[in-house]
């Protein structure tokens, strides 16, 4: 597609080549593992090669190829205002001056967290750190030091970073790799962690009844995002709330996708359902390498220096990611895009389903907020088996028909689509036009 902010519909599939990206990921390969320093980037569940990025704006990429994209990734989600925000460019420049990093403490890190206990129901202290897979390690271990237990219960599919005990099942990029469990976990860091389904409350009381009193808490991602797009049914968060309470177990809910994202209390405020603890990223990070986990006062001051559970992370409350999260927030809070987010991600939900309904492909589209997912089965995903029987190969030709249109989707099926507020509607459109002439394109082929 051309350069324009606002780009049209193209008549037929344009020449689409990687000439340079194919060269770069040549290069990679000899210093890097599979070229990549993350699996989600590898192309794997689609084949080929990936475009390597040369700059974003607002709601596109751009390729070292020439190559102009409409962006559905968001770097896997913290982009909800899209790419170069000015404020948030402004307030990273601003503490770029200061300094990058100082292992000691800002004034800003306490901003920061006043602006997620004001905005997050269920936190009255929060301790940031850098990575989402930091953020629930140390949940879990909070988790079990402050309960006295050992076992969790996680759900198939629901990913939580590559935490041992808790890459069991996983979703997202294990999934793709077809690795849910990897080598270099032994059977003991796995040996507390129990599964269930998502959305089966029943398999969580009849797990709590079998270890009464022995399980520390219930790790979930609300609403699933790696697994694809897959909402709680009616009463399953409420349910869960019940079974911990009852048992002494805390609830924890995963919100580095859904976090400042499903509404600006995530989906713990979407849903009215307050958890024990939360694990927060990306979006609290503004696009810059942070997250954070979050409690009431009484379990958070069990957290060393204040208790005795220890966590510590050089890096955390990095300056330019605390300014660039707080920036972040700050936009969401005063300008409030909810609405309109999820009156595009409607817009783009319904035209990617009639799309699909018009080639007559078997597809379901699922939605929350400003998150979608088209999933090529065509029974509504529930949990982490319905979303296995997807047609994962045509989730690959569909993929390559629309970045060879300038549509950027994430490169598998177990993934959630991401609108941000940078997108129009004209985006949208394109977008819609984009998938039905590639659906025509797989059809002649």
């Amino acid at each position: 597609m051309t350069s324009s902010s606002s780009p049209t519909p193209a008549l037929s599939k344009p020449e689409f080549s990687l000439p340079h990206s194919q060269s770069a990921f040549r290069h990679a390969c000899r210093v890097i593992p599979g070229g990549v320093n993350s699996p989600a980037r590898a192309f794997g569940a689609v084949g080929g090669e990936p475009p390597f990025i040369d700059r974003a704006e607002g709601a596109y990429l751009f390729d070292i190829d020439g190559h102009q994209y409409i962006d559905y990734i968001g770097s896997w989600g913290p982009m909800i205002l899209g790419h170069g925000h000015p404020r948030v460019r402004k307030a990273v420049s601003d503490a770029l001056e200061r300094g990058s990093s100082f292992g000691a403490p800002t004034v800003r890190e306490i901003e920061i967290a006043e602006a997620v206990v004001a905005t997050v129901p269920s936190i009255e202290m929060v301790r940031f750190v850098s990575s989402g897979t930091e953020a629930a390690m140390s949940a879990v271990r909070l988790a079990r030091g402050v309960t006295g237990r050992n076992k969790i219960i996680k759900m198939a599919g629901h990913y939580h970073g590559h935490v041992d005990a808790l890459l069991v099942q996983a979703g997202s990029s294990a999934t793709t790799l077809g690795t849910p469990n990897s080598p270099g976990v032994t059977p003991g860091a796995t040996a507390d962690t129990l599964l269930c389904p998502f959305n089966d409350a029943s398999a969580v009381a009849d797990t709590f009844a079998k270890f009464p009193g022995q399980i520390a808490a219930v790790l979930l991602e609300p609403v699933a995002g790696n697994m694809g797009l897959v909402p709680p049914r009616p009463g399953y968060l409420e349910l869960l709330r019940e079974l911990t309470a009852k048992d002494g177990a805390l609830l924890v809910f995963d919100e580095v996708m859904t976090g400042f994202r499903l509404s600006l209390g995530g989906a713990q405020a979407l849903y009215g359902i307050s958890p024990d603890l939360t694990v927060l990223g990306k979006i609290v990070g503004g696009g810059l390498p942070a997250a954070a986990y979050g409690a009431s006062r009484a379990i958070m001051e069990q957290v060393s220096p204040a208790g005795p559970i220890f966590q510590a992370g050089t890096l955390s409350g990095n300056p330019l990611a605390m300014a660039a999260g707080l920036a972040t927030i700050e936009t969401l809070r005063e300008e409030f895009p909810y609405t309109r987010l999820d009156g595009l991600a409607a817009r783009l939900a319904e035209g990617l389903d009639r799309a699909a309904t018009d080639a007559g492909f078997p597809h379901v589209v699922q939605r929350v907020g400003s998150m979608l997912t088209l999933f090529f089965t065509s029974e509504a995903v529930h949990h982490y088996e319905d979303a296995k029987r997807s047609d994962t190969s045509l989730f690959g030709q569909f993929f390559w028909e629309l970045l060879a249109r300038g549509v950027y989707l994430p490169c598998s099926q177990f993934e959630s689509l991401f609108v941000s507020a940078a997108h129009t509607e004209a985006d949208i459109d394109y977008t819609v036009s984009a998938a039905a002439e590639a659906f025509a394109a797989i059809r002649r082929s």
